[in-house]
């Protein structure tokens, strides 16, 4: 059988059992077993599968993903995550569009402490976006920021999907979660800059309003008992990994522990949070490795009938430049994602683009962040972008689906033009890996 004909059965048969309402995890497994099967010498071929499966799950590099579920459940559980909110809020004081700018501020703090931009969607929609309607903000205001700032989950450690896309890639997870800092931190500024302009040109969109006068002192006090305490947590996860301390692993083992330890400190540990984090960070866990098992067999699946290594060749015979080849690349991710999950996207483009990006010449890291960029593009696009209904789901019972496509929309053109900048200059990414 030629590599293509494998190549189409293979993921129609994916994208089939998909539409029919079968789970992704479950869908790949079945898909892996069959194909399996059918290819590669019947039950041994099935086996030796199942053998390179189980051997791939029992990496140390998966555990980062358990241990950042157990951090995000404990800071919104113990409601840490509130009051690093209200310390956001004391700072930003009387600026025009200020529930705006405290909905990137809050995407940009609550991003280092859950990689889950669903959460962050669903916790600055229900706690913001009232607010705004009450002060008389348009929903291209109100709704727009959270959900643009909300993704920023995906780009800013810990970033679940980060290590994921290392697994499923075969890359360094180290690398990828120090080179989506400042690409996380760029989309950040160009989305307060939008804010910024679009209420100079037009302040109807966000009323000002008075607030009363934060004395300094309180501001400090907040920022000491809210913020700094965060800063360890932080470190303990990046700052480790960027000195060498420390392995992706046990960066994501020292993170968790502190934010225990923080949580205790604050009275705020009890045995309930406690209990539910874990129970809620371990069906996630779960449910997110049963993927990846999917996802490692199918990229072996594809690799072992020659698929892989015939659409690289076939790839690399087109007349195209290979920078086009790139953009041809992130451009079909963001499509997929306005129909489709991250996760999905993942498994089915990973084990195709990456061998490609690596025969074309190109740093696998930097088109990594190129690909979170527009994982998180798409998850915010029209008409189907998993954020898009998050935010349908926490709005109020006025708004429509309307109403968010056309508050998403600035802020897509606002993750593009990030896309074109990461591009046009690969040291965004490239010289924090130097420091490593």
């Amino acid at each position: 059988m030629e590599w293509y004909t494998t190549f189409i059965v293979v993921i129609a048969g994916l994208l089939g059992l998909m539409m029919l309402g079968l789970p992704v995890a479950f869908s790949f497994l079945l898909v892996n077993a069959v194909a399996a099967y059918l290819l590669l010498g019947g039950f041994v071929g099935v086996e030796q599968l199942i053998s390179n499966t189980a051997a791939a799950l029992m990496s140390f590099t998966l555990v980062p993903i358990a241990l950042f579920m157990i951090m995000g459940e404990v800071m919104f559980r113990s409601r840490i995550a509130i009051d690093l909110m209200d310390t956001v809020d004391k700072w930003i004081g009387r600026v025009r569009g200020r529930l705006a700018f405290m909905a990137v501020g809050g995407g940009v703090l609550f991003s280092t402490l859950t990689g889950n931009s669903m959460g962050s969607t669903a916790l600055l929609g229900s706690a913001l976006v009232p607010e705004m309607e009450k002060r008389g903000y348009a929903k291209p205001m109100s709704l727009g920021p959270i959900l643009g700032s909300a993704g920023l989950a995906i780009m800013i450690p810990p970033s679940s999907l980060a290590v994921i896309l290392g697994v499923i890639g075969r890359l360094s997870i180290a690398q990828i979660l120090i080179a989506i800092i400042l690409p996380g931190l760029l989309m950040a500024v160009i989305y307060a800059a939008y804010i910024w302009g679009r209420c100079w040109l037009q302040p109807h969109l966000a009323p000002s309003f008075d607030v009363p006068e934060t004395p300094m002192r309180e501001k400090l006090k907040a920022t000491t008992i809210n913020i700094l305490p965060l800063s360890v947590v932080v470190f303990s996860v990046v700052g480790l990994i960027l000195l060498g301390i420390a392995t992706p692993t046990e960066a994501a083992a020292m993170g968790a522990v502190t934010t225990l330890l923080l949580a205790a400190i604050r009275g705020r540990l009890s045995a309930k949070v406690f209990g539910e984090s874990l129970f809620s960070a371990s069906n996630i866990s779960a449910m997110v490795l049963l993927i990846v098992a999917g996802a490692v067999g199918f990229s072996q699946l594809l690799s072992f009938t020659g698929a892989t290594f015939g659409m690289v060749d076939f790839v690399m015979g087109l007349d195209v430049s290979s920078d086009m080849l790139i953009l041809i690349m992130i451009g079909s991710v963001i499509l997929l994602g306005t129909f489709m999950g991250p996760l999905p996207i993942m498994l089915i483009t990973l084990p195709i683009y990456i061998p490609v990006v690596i025969e074309l010449g190109y740093n696998p890291i930097w088109f990594g962040v190129l690909f979170l960029i527009a994982i998180e593009t798409g998850a915010t696009s029209p008409p189907f972008g998993a954020a898009l209904f998050v935010m349908k789901a926490v709005a109020p019972r006025n708004t429509t689906m309307g109403d968010i496509y056309r508050a998403a929309m600035p802020f897509v053109i606002c993750d593009l033009l990030a896309i074109a900048v990461v591009f046009a200059f690969p040291q965004i990414v490239t010289w924090p890996l130097s420091l490593l």
